[in-house]
Protein backbone atom coordinates (compact mmCIF):
# COMPACT_ATOMS: atom_id res chain seq x y z
CA UNK A 1 0.00 0.00 0.00
CA UNK A 2 1.46 3.38 -0.94
CA UNK A 3 1.71 6.33 1.41
CA UNK A 4 -0.89 8.17 -0.68
CA UNK A 5 -3.62 5.70 0.19
CA UNK A 6 -5.59 6.31 3.36
CA UNK A 7 -5.96 3.30 5.58
CA UNK A 8 -8.62 4.92 7.71
CA UNK A 9 -10.91 7.88 7.19
CA UNK A 10 -10.49 10.53 9.86
CA UNK A 11 -13.89 11.69 11.07
CA UNK A 12 -14.98 15.27 10.50
CA UNK A 13 -15.46 16.97 13.87
CA UNK A 14 -18.94 18.34 14.44
CA UNK A 15 -20.01 20.09 17.63
CA UNK A 16 -23.53 20.59 18.93
CA UNK A 17 -25.23 22.15 21.95
CA UNK A 18 -27.60 20.59 24.43
CA UNK A 19 -29.35 23.71 25.69
CA UNK A 20 -31.93 23.34 28.47
CA UNK A 21 -34.71 25.72 29.48
CA UNK A 22 -36.05 24.33 32.76
CA UNK A 23 -37.37 20.86 31.75
CA UNK A 24 -37.07 21.25 27.96
CA UNK A 25 -34.15 21.20 25.53
CA UNK A 26 -33.71 22.96 22.20
CA UNK A 27 -34.03 21.18 18.84
CA UNK A 28 -33.87 22.66 15.35
CA UNK A 29 -35.33 21.45 12.04
CA UNK A 30 -33.01 21.43 9.03
CA UNK A 31 -34.12 23.29 5.89
CA UNK A 32 -35.59 21.33 2.96
CA UNK A 33 -32.71 22.25 0.61
CA UNK A 34 -29.86 20.92 2.79
CA UNK A 35 -28.51 17.44 3.45
CA UNK A 36 -30.87 15.46 5.72
CA UNK A 37 -33.81 17.72 4.83
CA UNK A 38 -36.39 18.54 7.49
CA UNK A 39 -34.84 16.31 10.13
CA UNK A 40 -34.41 17.69 13.62
CA UNK A 41 -31.00 18.15 15.21
CA UNK A 42 -29.13 19.95 17.95
CA UNK A 43 -27.75 23.36 16.94
CA UNK A 44 -24.12 23.22 15.86
CA UNK A 45 -21.83 22.44 12.97
CA UNK A 46 -18.33 21.67 11.76
CA UNK A 47 -15.20 22.76 13.58
CA UNK A 48 -13.19 25.01 11.25
CA UNK A 49 -9.42 24.80 11.06
CA UNK A 50 -7.81 26.86 13.83
CA UNK A 51 -10.93 26.82 16.04
CA UNK A 52 -11.39 25.03 19.32
CA UNK A 53 -14.54 22.95 19.65
CA UNK A 54 -15.96 25.52 22.05
CA UNK A 55 -15.21 28.43 19.69
CA UNK A 56 -16.89 26.56 16.83
CA UNK A 57 -20.01 25.93 18.91
CA UNK A 58 -20.26 29.57 19.99
CA UNK A 59 -19.86 30.68 16.34
CA UNK A 60 -22.46 28.19 15.07
CA UNK A 61 -25.04 29.26 17.68
CA UNK A 62 -24.56 32.91 16.67
CA UNK A 63 -24.80 32.09 12.94
CA UNK A 64 -27.79 29.76 13.20
CA UNK A 65 -29.83 31.15 16.11
CA UNK A 66 -28.40 34.63 16.89
CA UNK A 67 -27.73 33.58 20.49
CA UNK A 68 -24.69 33.77 22.72
CA UNK A 69 -24.00 30.64 24.73
CA UNK A 70 -21.78 29.49 27.54
CA UNK A 71 -20.27 26.08 26.81
CA UNK A 72 -19.99 23.59 29.65
CA UNK A 73 -18.73 19.99 29.67
CA UNK A 74 -19.19 17.31 27.03
CA UNK A 75 -22.47 15.41 27.42
CA UNK A 76 -21.65 12.70 24.87
CA UNK A 77 -19.53 11.89 21.83
CA UNK A 78 -20.72 9.75 18.92
CA UNK A 79 -18.95 8.56 15.78
CA UNK A 80 -21.40 8.05 12.92
CA UNK A 81 -20.85 6.95 9.33
CA UNK A 82 -23.08 8.72 6.85
CA UNK A 83 -22.90 7.52 3.22
CA UNK A 84 -20.75 10.49 2.22
CA UNK A 85 -18.80 11.25 5.42
CA UNK A 86 -17.68 9.89 8.78
CA UNK A 87 -18.37 12.34 11.61
CA UNK A 88 -17.43 12.61 15.24
CA UNK A 89 -20.28 14.47 16.93
CA UNK A 90 -19.43 16.11 20.25
CA UNK A 91 -22.51 17.28 22.16
CA UNK A 92 -21.76 19.88 24.82
CA UNK A 93 -23.95 20.95 27.68
CA UNK A 94 -24.52 24.66 27.09
CA UNK A 95 -26.75 27.47 28.20
CA UNK A 96 -27.90 30.71 26.63
CA UNK A 97 -25.88 33.59 28.07
CA UNK A 98 -27.63 36.06 30.31
CA UNK A 99 -28.68 39.04 28.21
CA UNK A 100 -28.80 37.08 24.95
CA UNK A 101 -32.08 37.30 23.09
CA UNK A 102 -34.30 34.29 22.33
CA UNK A 103 -33.23 31.88 19.55
CA UNK A 104 -34.12 33.04 16.03
CA UNK A 105 -34.57 30.85 12.96
CA UNK A 106 -31.74 32.13 10.76
CA UNK A 107 -31.04 28.77 9.09
CA UNK A 108 -33.65 26.35 10.39
CA UNK A 109 -37.32 26.06 9.46
CA UNK A 110 -38.47 25.22 13.00
CA UNK A 111 -37.06 25.44 16.51
CA UNK A 112 -38.69 23.89 19.53
CA UNK A 113 -38.16 23.31 23.21
CA UNK A 114 -39.12 19.70 23.94
CA UNK A 115 -39.21 17.39 26.95
CA UNK A 116 -37.33 14.06 26.83
CA UNK A 117 -40.73 12.31 26.74
CA UNK A 118 -41.46 14.08 23.41
CA UNK A 119 -38.33 12.86 21.58
CA UNK A 120 -40.24 10.14 19.73
CA UNK A 121 -42.60 12.76 18.24
CA UNK A 122 -39.78 14.07 16.00
CA UNK A 123 -37.55 12.59 13.33
CA UNK A 124 -33.89 13.32 14.06
CA UNK A 125 -30.66 13.02 12.09
CA UNK A 126 -29.18 9.50 12.35
CA UNK A 127 -26.10 10.68 14.29
CA UNK A 128 -28.37 11.98 17.07
CA UNK A 129 -30.21 8.69 17.73
CA UNK A 130 -27.71 7.33 20.26
CA UNK A 131 -27.62 10.68 22.06
CA UNK A 132 -31.41 10.82 22.22
CA UNK A 133 -31.50 7.32 23.74
CA UNK A 134 -29.11 8.51 26.46
CA UNK A 135 -31.17 11.66 27.05
CA UNK A 136 -34.32 9.60 27.51
CA UNK A 137 -32.58 7.31 29.99
CA UNK A 138 -30.90 10.15 31.89
CA UNK A 139 -33.84 12.55 32.12
CA UNK A 140 -37.13 10.79 31.48
CA UNK A 141 -37.88 10.24 35.15
CA UNK A 142 -36.91 13.82 36.00
CA UNK A 143 -38.75 15.57 33.15
CA UNK A 144 -41.94 13.76 32.16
Amino acid sequence: MSNNQKTKQDPAEVVAALIWQTDRFLICQRPPDKTLPLLYEFVGGKVDQGETREQALIRECREELAIDIEVDDVYMEVVHQYPEVLIKLILFNARISEGSGPPQMLEHVDIRWIKPSEITNFEFTPADVEILDKLRKDYLNDYQ
